[in-house]
């Protein structure tokens, strides 16, 4: 079995390879458009959805990938090489598999984390006629993250500010205060928006189709960025009363960012609010997939390098270029080893959430 061949180069390639190995399987595949925004080739932009098992089941899993963009290159191999290798061809009674492609397509496309609009979507997924969470902290740091130059006496500034911030209250309160989320500078990281995004509706509506009467639901969310060199870290998000059963499912490692045993900084917004919100009927059992890549400060640098480049530089210059490739290899290891950790954890995980599902009463 060739791993890494299940892995692609461009969004274009994975939803090629999607689409084929859907396909394949004699699968209908519906196609959601992204008409606010083209990709980084100029192609059309597409949520692309997939459903294994019957109409009706009463137990549905979903597997998807991209809520952050580029980190997409991650859940499409894994997408693929399970469509690939006939996985779901033998499901439980009344359970059924949605494989949605892609959350965020234009972030997969550009390899940034963002979305056309800048937003972060997992932070997009809140009540905003309740009013927005506010982040005095992320205030306090600003200024720091986004200098006036890249290579400069500006960034040089920038950057010893932050380490003296790191310095006084520690790397934790930074990575929160930097990653929590706001909605106060739209020009800002971790942007939760004014309002919901494409991709917050388009999923409410996918979840709703697949699942809006389902009596329990799980979702698998890949991600890529925080921990350890190739772990996948099963980070349960949702209603805290879900824990005991997320733990039950896949075991005692199950973090929680609430009880300070994740990696992640505590978030609001995230896709499983609007996943829960459209399958009122279900539990829900809701697990991000998270898989380390680089040191976190460097994850954080791309980050800041990726958003100076959209608001200060240019993406076809030398250092776009540069910078583009150091956004990438944050969030995407292409080595041979990474991807096959990747498969054997993601693909380990997907069998834990079925036979959970079986289980549920």
């Amino acid at each position: 079995m060739n791993i890494p061949g299940f892995f692609s180069a461009t969004y274009s390639e994975a939803r090629t390879k999607f689409l084929e190995a859907c396909r394949e399987r004699g699968l209908k595949v519906d196609n959601y458009l992204n008409d606010r925004a083209k990709g980084a080739e100029g192609e059309d932009l597409y949520m692309d959805v997939a459903r294994i098992g019957p109409a009706g089941a009463s137990k549905v899993l979903f597997i998807s990938s991209a809520t952050h963009g580029g980190e997409g290159f991650c859940g499409s191999g894994v997408q693929v090489g399970m469509l690939k290798n006939d996985m779901f061809n033998a499901l439980p009674d009344d359970t059924a598999v949605v494989l949605i492609h892609a959350i965020n397509p234009y972030g997969f496309s550009h390899v940034r984390r963002v979305n056309e609009d800048n937003i972060d979507l997992n932070r997009n997924f809140l009540d905003f006629a309740a009013g927005l969470p506010e982040n005095a902290e992320y205030s306090e740091v600003h200024p720091y993250l986004i200098p006036d130059d890249w290579d400069g006496p500006a960034r040089a500034a920038a950057d010893a500010a932050i380490q003296d911030y790191i310095a006084k209250k520690g790397l934790p309160t930074f990575q929160a205060a930097v990653t929590g989320g706001q909605h106060v500078h739209a020009d800002g990281l971790f942007f939760g928006g004014f309002e919901p995004s494409w991709t917050n509706k388009t999923l409410r509506a996918v979840v709703k189709t697949h699942a809006g009467d389902a009596r329990h639901l799980a979702l698998l969310d890949f991600h890529t960025g925080l921990g350890p060199y190739g772990h996948g870290e099963l980070i349960y998000v949702g209603n805290p009363a879900g824990l005991p059963r997320a733990k039950t499912w896949y075991g005692e490692d199950v973090t929680s960012p609430e009880a300070g045993t994740s990696t992640s900084a505590i978030v609001r917004g995230t896709i499983d609010v609007g996943v829960c919100e459209s399958a009122p009927k279900a539990s829900h059992t809701c697990v991000a997939i998270e898989y380390g890549t680089i040191p976190v400060l460097e994850v954080l640098n791309a980050l800041r390098a990726d958003n100076w480049l959209y608001l200060k530089g240019d993406v076809d210059s030398e250092q776009g270029k540069a910078i583009k490739k150091q956004v990438r290899d944050a969030f995407y290891c292409d080595a041979d080893d990474w991807k096959n950790m990747i498969w054997e954890r993601g693909t380990s995980v997907v069998g834990m959430a079925l036979d959970g599902l079986e289980k549920a009463k």
